[in-house]
């Protein structure tokens, strides 16, 4: 499936379909290794649009595009930090999480960054081990008031 799917920057207006792969991914393939009050706690229904537009403008993501539907994003930081990496959860293990990994990966390089973090939840973990990131320290973040363990990873380039 991935062979035909394409990865380019996030264009302004993608922000509603950005949001429903954030909401799936956790809802859909997370919820799995977090309870349902987690899910909830991390990625609520209703998230304010305004917040997530402007966050999603902030990070410039990197989108896979699958025959003219978004199916996954991530972003990479100037300073190496990946703040969101999402497939949605009606597309998982089909090859877009590692067409986005290479890219950004690849952008990381093109822009002399050598060194990548990010903290990555517990279903994402093995993911990222894939791509050589290495776990640096087990994290209890506390979100809208409910713990969701994750790791901080990093990678050197």
């Amino acid at each position: 499936m991935s062979e035909s799917a394409r990865v380019r920057r996030y264009e302004p207006g993608e922000e509603p379909t950005l949001f429903d792969i954030y909401f799936t991914a956790i809802h859909l393939v997370a919820s799995h290794d977090y309870t349902a009050e987690q899910i909830q706690a991390w990625a609520p229904r209703d998230l304010d649009p305004g917040l997530w537009k402007n966050k999603m403008r902030e990070i410039n993501p990197f989108v896979a595009d699958l025959h003219g539907e978004l199916v996954g994003y991530a972003d990479v930081q100037s300073n190496g930090y990946i703040d969101h990496f999402f497939v949605s959860g009606k597309h998982p293990r089909r090859g877009i999480g590692s067409l986005l990994m290479k890219r950004i990966l690849e952008q990381a390089l093109a822009d002399g960054v050598r060194s990548l973090t990010s903290y990555v939840s517990r279903t994402a973990q093995p993911f990222f081990a894939k791509f050589g990131f290495i776990v640096l320290e087990q994290r209890l973040p506390e979100i809208r008031g409910v713990v969701i363990p994750n790791a901080l990873m990093s990678r050197r380039g």
